[in-house]
């Protein structure tokens, strides 16, 4: 029984109540999808064409001298990888040219920066896709380690095995540190993937993650690159593919074998500047998809906002704690199957508390990255 005492008591509960329902929505009838979804393993015993591999690298040498060996050895019969060195003033060159010695698949464009025409990861990547070779293009970045050998051939079977896909939005985790920052980084990660691989279940795709993304050479060029937002010095992962995504041309590939492991910043300036620049992008999102993010900050945003003030207009207690344990039961069990196909389960334990503070961090980065200037952030 609610007993509320007066007619504002009445708008809170009504607004809560909304809330909760569209929160539960979005536990069951969307991030669900991702739940219930049943992972696959591509068959890797076919014929396979070969396919091009782009990397773009600024004064990256530790990273790629620590990574991208396990790139060049993925077990795949025919294959080549472009580093596009964007630019570095340390020693990448040297260190991607003693590669190329043993590795002849391997492919360096050298660029080198001009003052009157300074470079952005989109005009790499774009001299990388127009030096590609092959149909099917494979992106990740400099600090990025497969799980396995198979990445390159799980990824390429998604595409034999959909002949209509165009795009593969894959999953990037970050690697596990004792940290709350770590603990953090690796839980909005896991809702960010979330959100746009349930988006593209529902044939709704908004997104993908450069770190682990594949599209073909014919879509890039069919929609002239990223020419649309050329001017947006961030987004060429996200918004290419909020650009060009269709409800029939995406598929989704979340085996293990598949996971691109990334390296977390460490330190708390480093990550506030990345996240900035990720959700100034969000602003540039066609608006049925700011539509579809913003339902649910916002009503996340209320549900907590609403809760303990509900106790000051004299709602039972019993019903306040009964709607919170619901909303928290019901992510917990959606929860815990995602976190497990994408081995995070560890999370679990610290639901709770990281939801509350996701809550402040989407508002407070998201606002920063609604006002920030198009600046050139690498």
């Amino acid at each position: 029984m609610l007993e509320i005492n007066t007619i504002w008591g009445w708008v809170l509960a009504i607004v809560f109540i909304i809330a909760l329902f569209v929160q539960l929505y979005y536990y069951i009838g969307v991030f669900g999808k991702l739940a219930f979804y049943a992972v696959r393993k591509p068959q890797t015993d076919k014929s396979f064409p070969p396919v091009s591999v782009i990397i773009s690298a600024r004064n990256e040498y530790r990273n790629l001298q620590e990574c991208l060996p396990s790139i060049l050895n993925q077990d795949y019969p025919n294959f080549e990888v472009i580093v596009i060195n964007d630019c570095s003033w340390d020693d990448s060159q040297k260190l991607l040219e003693y590669y190329q010695e043993n590795n002849p698949h391997l492919k360096i464009c050298k660029l080198v920066e001009q003052e009157k025409y300074p470079t952005s990861k989109k005009f790499a990547l774009t001299i990388g896709i127009k030096a590609a070779q092959f149909e099917n293009l494979f992106f990740t970045d400099a600090d990025c380690v497969p799980t396995s050998n198979q990445w390159l051939k799980s990824m390429q079977a998604t595409f034999m095995e959909n002949p209509q896909a165009e795009i593969i939005l894959g999953f990037s985790p970050h690697n596990k540190h004792k940290s709350f920052l770590n603990l953090f980084i690796r839980y909005e990660t896991i809702l960010t993937a979330m959100a746009y691989l349930s988006a593209a279940i529902l044939k709704r795709p908004f997104m993908g993650v450069g770190r682990n993304l594949a599209y073909t050479k014919t879509l890039f060029f069919k929609h002239k690159g990223f020419a649309s937002h050329q001017h947006i010095l961030s987004g060429d992962d996200d918004l290419f593919v909020n650009e060009v995504a269709t409800s029939s041309n995406v598929v989704i590939q979340i085996h293990p074998d598949t996971f691109m492991q990334t390296e977390p910043k460490r330190k708390l300036g480093d990550w506030v500047k990345q996240k900035t620049r990720h959700l100034y992008t969000g602003k540039y999102y066609k608006p049925r998809d700011q539509f579809f993010l913003g339902a649910y900050y916002f009503t996340h945003l209320v549900f907590y906002a609403a809760l303990f003030p509900l106790f000051l207009f004299g709602v039972d207690p019993i019903f306040i704690v009964a709607a919170y344990g619901l909303r928290l039961l019901i992510q917990l069990v959606i929860y815990f199957k995602i976190l497990k196909k994408l081995k995070s389960l560890s999370l679990i334990w610290f639901i709770p508390l990281l939801d509350f503070i996701y809550l402040i961090y989407i508002w407070i980065f998201g606002i920063r990255g609604f006002f920030i200037r198009n600046r050139k952030i690498w």
